[in-house]
């Protein structure tokens, strides 16, 4: 299964011995069946300030584990952003280890565990992976809901999802579907949450409304939020520069 490395800009290779002691690392965790290319126009912009890891979402079948595997790569503080099903793993980071995050991101997630009925639409969803067909799963049940009408026949941003959900292919699919199923709420982590948190997502998401964002603004101590006009549920490709923006000022904000 892949692993993604972290991806330092070269400009930053000889810098002072202060500065390099000044630089916090900042995990990016994908959303579901993407990979770091999900977060290439943030990389590019924050990298010159931060240690920039790509975290590994896809070797377990359960957000803890998923969560433990990751706090065991990380240092002992870091800054932690997810999109999607990266939000979802962000949280349950935050609610194993609260003291390690020193500020959290979460960008077009959610934070209640499934329904009845989503668990059902995940199994069968399964199944007809494991049995070959994840590609037309993808493009008639997945792909239709990321983007914004206005950028729906981007074929460059549509050739990238299908790109990187097959590369990481059925069984990654499996795997996160079974943890995203059996998932926790995650209400009491993010009341419970004290550090600087950005709560942003795009205002046409339909995976994840909204609605959604402004309920976990409300439940954090201390959360910006951000609606990004013009965007759907993959904001970081489709509004990077408002998304970069918004993840400036979050992390220059006093840990």
């Amino acid at each position: 299964m892949p692993s993604w490395p972290r991806l330092p800009k070269a400009r930053n290779w000889y810098r002072s011995v202060s500065d390099a002691m000044a630089r916090e690392t900042l995990c990016l965790l994908p959303g579901m069946m993407c990979d770091g290319r999900l977060f290439a126009p943030q990389v590019d912009a924050l990298g010159t300030d931060h240690d920039i890891v790509i975290g590994d979402i896809t070797g377990a079948e359960t957000m803890a584990g998923l969560a433990d595997g990751l706090l065991a790569q990380l240092p002992d503080r870091f800054n932690l952003a997810g999109l999607s099903m990266g939000g979802i793993v962000a949280q349950e980071m935050a609610r194993k280890a609260p003291g390690r995050v020193m500020r959290l991101a979460l960008l077009d997630t959610s934070f209640g565990a499934d329904s009845d009925r989503r668990k059902a639409i995940r199994d069968d969803q399964i199944a007809r992976a494991r049995a070959g067909g994840l590609r037309e799963l993808f493009l008639t049940e997945m792909k239709p809901h990321y983007l914004a009408e206005a950028n729906s026949a981007d074929t460059d941003l549509n050739r990238l999802f299908l790109d990187m959900a097959m590369i990481l292919g059925p069984d990654v699919f499996a795997r996160q579907s079974l943890a995203l199923r059996d998932r926790p709420d995650q209400t009491g982590t993010l009341s419970g949450f004290a550090g600087p948190s950005l709560v942003l997502c795009g205002a046409e998401d339909r995976m994840c409304p909204p609605v959604i964002h402004e309920q976990m603004a409300a439940l954090l101590p201390d959360a910006d939020l951000v609606i990004v006009e013009g965007a759907g549920h993959i904001t970081t490709l489709e509004a990077p520069d408002a998304v970069n923006a918004a993840l400036a000022a979050w992390l220059a904000r006093p840990a």
